[in-house]
């Protein structure tokens, strides 16, 4: 494991010991989960990007959509147990 030195202002590092004991845990050990849960969300956010520029591309690439208000339709009779055609793909507006 290797070490690190943080900087931080006086009023920071009270609020991180406070917020350690009110936790149960030291100021190392929660600075720790802190910069762990914030490298996830990172981590979580590119993957999600990285998600959707691949579904908007394939978007782009086929031209087919589905109008929010037919999908919102669809979604609220299948929810409701009723049988509906599924709305039907049109060409992408440019």
């Amino acid at each position: 494991m290797t070490t690190t030195t943080i900087r931080m202002p006086e009023d920071l590092k009270a609020r991180v010991a406070a917020a350690a004991k009110r936790s149960g845990t030291t100021s190392h050990g929660f600075m720790l989960a802190a910069i762990a849960e914030k490298a996830e969300q990172a981590e979580l956010r590119a993957d999600f990007d990285t998600v959707a520029e691949k579904r908007y591309a394939r978007i782009v690439d086929s031209g087919a959509t589905i109008p929010w208000e037919a999908m919102r339709h669809y979604l609220e009779q299948r929810l409701a147990g009723k049988s509906v055609k599924r709305p039907a793909a049109r060409k992408l507006a440019r």
